[in-house]
């Protein structure tokens, strides 16, 4: 299947978002899908992902949550390289330990410091997660206005976009949500109000995460939806991206990419 892609920004409030659309090279009508990046905005990674799916026959919007107005002064691509690479220098028996890390941000230049405390607050600290569901619901508007959808819009993410995918599920507006090793939504009741179906693929290294699987699914299950779980033995967090070989586990990958496609498949391509 041939298809077409561009960059646009989209407009949420009074504000605006950057993002990646993917769709179908023909004139017929389309789910969409919303794909949500890691913790490290939209990368080539997700670019190649929403290309991936739009050949699978979808209208596919990957926002990138950190470029609206409001966000992109704190949170900025060196910001978030320059965090990421703190927070792993830093041994996991001390990633809690504030003190530790603070003497470590100390070895810092002040410019370097400035750069990691901000994301580092925001991201990690005190994440505005209604502020990036509301950018994400406005990701659903954008895609139901487009005339290459036929009104049927799922949400996938991974990693940080994996818990953003369950946030955005959690309002009722996917109807089809798939989630990529991400952190459960707080308070872990809002899930009973996902509208249909959840697809959850999660790394069994990954206990942090994977630990808290059991009550995501006693809620969905008291509320009746559709809930699948697959749990990747000898996987750790993010083995879905390819670009990273140090976690990269290309049998669960492919794996877990069959199962996006049919769950995909039977809750927005078959008729109801």
């Amino acid at each position: 299947m041939e298809i077409k892609t561009e960059e646009l920004r989209y407009k949420t409030g009074e504000d605006g978002i950057n993002a990646y659309l993917a769709r179908p090279d023909d004139s017929e009508k389309h789910p969409g899908i919303v794909l949500i990046h890691e913790i490290f905005g939209l990368d080539d990674h997700i670019r190649d992902v929403a290309k991936r799916l739009s050949m699978q026959g979808y209208v596919v919007l990957a926002p990138d949550l950190f470029t609206s107005n409001k966000l992109s002064a704190t949170i900025t691509k060196e910001g978030i390289l320059k965090t990421m690479r703190f927070i792993m220098s830093i041994p996991p028996d001390k990633q809690r330990d504030e003190a530790y890390r603070s003497e470590q941000m100390s070895k810092l230049s002040q410019e370097e410091q400035k750069l990691i405390s901000g994301v580092y607050e925001t991201l990690f600290m005190n994440r505005p997660t209604e502020l990036f569901t509301q950018y994400l619901s406005s990701a659903v508007d954008y895609l139901a206005q487009l005339q290459s959808v036929n009104g049927k819009i799922g949400s996938v993410g991974f990693c940080f976009g994996g818990g953003m995918s369950l946030s955005l599920g959690c309002t009722g507006r996917a109807d089809a949500v798939a989630v990529f090793y991400g952190e459960n939504p707080e308070p872990i009741e809002k899930a009973k109000n996902i509208k249909h179906a959840m697809l959850g693929l999660y790394a069994g290294e990954d206990t942090r995460i994977t630990s808290k699987v059991p009550e995501l699914v006693k809620q969905l299950v008291e509320a009746k939806k559709s809930v699948t779980i697959k749990v990747y033995p000898g996987a750790y967090h993010a083995f879905f991206n390819d670009t990273r070989p140090q976690t990269y586990n290309e049998k669960a990958a492919k794996d877990a990419w069959r199962m996006l496609i049919d769950f995909f498949r039977d809750n927005l391509q078959q008729s109801e």
